[in-house]
C-alpha cells in the first residue's frame, strides 16, 4: 500500500470503512474521548443518526475489524499509561496527506455513502465548516485527483441537476451497487417507514434500558 494513496488491490470491505469513519468524526466531535475504546468505537459504528446504512455490529466484530485496520496500517491501538483498556485512533490522515477539510469530507462520504457537494458541504458542518458548496467541490476534486484516487465523480442520474460523489475505499464496484441502490429502491415509503420503525424501536429499548439502571439506583437510598 502506498502511503500517498490507496492501493485498490486492498479494498477495504463495509465493516472497515464504517469502524475508520467512525474514528475520524468522533476525533473531531469528541476529543476528549479520543483515541477510543472498543465500546465506544462499536457504539459509534451501531449509530443510528448520520449512518447509511444502518448497522448492527457485535463487540467481537468490531474488535476484529480494529485488528485487521491496524494490520494494514490503518488504526493504531494505544495503551495508555494507568488505563485497563487499548484505544483506537485511526492514520488516514497520515496515511493519506489529507488535511481536515479534506478528511471530512472522506468521512462523511464513508459514514453516509454517495452524495452531492451541497449534501456533503452541510453534514461537514461540525467535522469541518465549508464556507460555499465550490470550496467542498475544491476538497472533492484533491481527493479525486490523488493517485490512486479516493473519491470519484458518479454520473449524474436522469431527472437530477447535480452530480454525486462517493469514496472509493471499497473500490469501483462496490461504488456503482452504492450508487444504484437508490435507484433500484421502490418508489413507495415503505422502505423508509421499516427503517423509522427500527430506529423508533431500538430507542425505545435505549430508555427502557436508562429507566431500569435509574430504578436500581434509586432503590439503593429506598
Amino acid at each position: 500500500m502506498q502511503e500517498d494513496g490507496f492501493d485498490p488491490a486492498s479494498d477495504l470491505n463495509p465493516l472497515e470503512i464504517r469502524v475508520l469513519g467512525v474514528l475520524a468524526e468522533k476525533e473531531a466531535l469528541t476529543p476528549d474521548n479520543y483515541p477510543m475504546s472498543l465500546n465506544a468505537v462499536m457504539n459509534g459504528a451501531n449509530q443510528l443518526s448520520s449512518r447509511d446504512p444502518i448497522m448492527q455490529l457485535s463487540e467481537d466484530v468490531v474488535y476484529d475489524t480494529l485488528q485487521r485496520l491496524m494490520q494494514r496500517k490503518l488504526v493504531n491501538g494505544i495503551s495508555q499509561a494507568g488505563a485497563r483498556v487499548i484505544k483506537y485512533e485511526h492514520r488516514m490522515r497520515v496515511k493519506w496527506s489529507l488535511e481536515q477539510d479534506k478528511l471530512a469530507v472522506l468521512t462523511v462520504l464513508m459514514l453516509r455513502g454517495p452524495q452531492t457537494a451541497g449534501e456533503i458541504r452541510t453534514r461537514t458542518g461540525r467535522l469541518h465548516e465549508f464556507k460555499s458548496v465550490p470550496e467542498a467541490e475544491g476538497a472533492l476534486q484533491f481527493l479525486i485527483d490523488k493517485y490512486p484516487p479516493l473519491v470519484a465523480r458518479l454520473e449524474r442520474a436522469a431527472g437530477t441537476k447535480e452530480p454525486r460523489y462517493g469514496q472509493l475505499l471499497g473500490g469501483a464496484a462496490e461504488l456503482a451497487r452504492a450508487d444504484a441502490a437508490p435507484a433500484s429502491a421502490p418508489a413507495s415509503s415503505g422502505g423508509r417507514t421499516a427503517q423509522l420503525e427500527q430506529e423508533v424501536a431500538a430507542l425505545r429499548a435505549e430508555v427502557d434500558e436508562l429507566k431500569a439502571q435509574f430504578a436500581a439506583f434509586r432503590q439503593q437510598f429506598e
